[in-house]
């Protein structure tokens, strides 16, 4: 049975979140302008103000202009720079370790090679080590941070604290990382699988208004996708919505993939990919360009060289690249059907590249009707995105939550 103290509580919290959230889109109001944007009584937001004011999470900023007589309405802000939150983002090889503030800035990162299937708890330990050494290092007061955010790639349970499995990043199933990591730091922490946290803080730092949908692209060193719809990231019910890289695209014979299975997107269209395979036909004979970029070492081959390479007329890179672009546009179009998003949102370094680029907004282009012509563009947040999101991650539940630390 809910008490009405619980009530109360519960509505404190939307109350005081519902501020929060408006502060920080408009950048600024007042409070009679609050009142009646949320449709708060005065009284009721006197008293939200006097607590963020006292809680040092709001700030009055001097008053508005005023074109008659009586008292002008006092600005309220964000104040950004009196907390922080730290970030852990688990992928395969390698973790980032960020602190961040509120409004997204990033006061520390480093990035910590990790081998495949990193034992799960020394691991764990690891990292909070060595953010302890950074925090103390850096001069962030312990007493500013409000909690950890975890970002870790794969599948999130369905309490949203356990790592289903992270394929082959660490070396369990079901392993309870929030409760390890709150054990290990003393701070309270929240989970996301890494892609959907990409897209949490690209939506969060962003000022632009948002579609209806986002289906939002990462490739770096694989592919992964996340889907937005009205400001909400969906998850589906195994928590495996836009699992686009994973999309079986060879039937028979294809490359292993870390999830387990052979002929998946992400073996043909990564970047990864693009330099493995380029790597496999590297010759004098069959990509004569690349074999020059990379002065006969096989071992020198990088994705943007490859890339390079088909942009420079050596026709064996253009081959793995165009098929690449192909595969990928491919499964992209998919979704467009399927998902009919408002916009796409491209990140990753690949992306950068010219070459690939155009092949890929060339490829969008084929067989498509106009009708499903989604407007597709690169992040503005592009390689900016990995020391923020985690840590992002503790601060979008932190003022869903009302700005209460607990």
């Amino acid at each position: 049975m809910q008490r009405e103290g619980d009530n109360m509580t519960g509505l404190r919290r939307r109350n005081r979140a519902a501020v929060l959230t408006a502060l920080k889109s408009s950048g600024g109001l007042s409070r009679k302008r609050l009142a009646s944007l949320l449709n708060l009584t005065p009284a009721a937001m006197t008293k939200i103000a006097a607590e963020l004011i006292s809680e040092g999470l709001v700030y009055e900023d001097g008053a508005m202009p005023s074109d008659g007589a009586g008292r002008r309405e006092i600005i309220l802000r964000l104040k950004t720079d009196s907390f922080c939150t730290l970030g852990f983002s688990i992928g395969l090889r390698k973790a980032i370790l960020s602190a961040v503030r509120t409004d997204g800035e990033v006061l520390l990162a480093e990035s910590v090679a990790l081998p495949v299937k990193a034992p799960a708890q020394e691991t764990v330990r690891m990292l909070c080590d060595r953010m302890t050494a950074l925090v103390r290092t850096n001069g962030i007061d312990p007493k500013t941070i409000l909690g950890v955010g975890i970002a870790v790639r794969g599948v999130i349970g369905a309490d949203k604290r356990t790592v289903k499995s992270s394929f082959d990043a660490l070396d369990t199933e079901d392993f309870p990382i929030c409760d390890r990591f709150e054990a290990h730091t003393g701070y309270p922490a929240v989970l996301s699988n890494n892609v959907r946290a990409l897209l949490s803080a690209q939506m969060f730092l962003s000022d632009e208004p948002a579609a209806e949908s986002t289906f939002f692209l990462r490739c770096e060193s694989g592919i992964g996708a996340a889907l937005s719809q009205n400001g909400e990231i969906l998850e589906g019910d195994r928590r495996q919505c836009a699992e686009i890289g994973h999309i079986p695209v060879i039937r028979r014979g294809g490359r292993p993939c870390h999830c387990g299975k052979s002929g998946c997107l992400e073996t043909v269209a990564s970047p990864a990919a693009i330099r493995e395979i380029a790597q496999e036909a590297f010759s004098e004979a069959r990509t004569p360009l690349l074999f020059r970029l990379a002065n006969g070492d096989r071992e020198a081959v990088t994705t943007a060289l490859v890339l390079d390479a088909a942009r420079g007329g050596d026709a064996g890179a253009s081959l793995i690249v165009d098929r690449a672009a192909e595969a990928l546009s491919d499964a992209l179009k998919s979704a467009v059907y399927l998902i009919d998003p408002g916009r796409i949102v491209l990140y990753g370094s690949v992306f950068e590249h010219p070459y690939f680029l155009s092949k890929l907004k060339a490829e969008m282009d084929v067989g498509v009707d106009a009708a499903h012509a989604v407007p597709m563009e690169k992040s503005r947040f592009n390689g900016q995105l990995e020391a923020r999101a985690a840590g992002l991650l503790y601060t979008i539940d932190f003022y869903r939550n009302g700005g209460i630390r607990e």
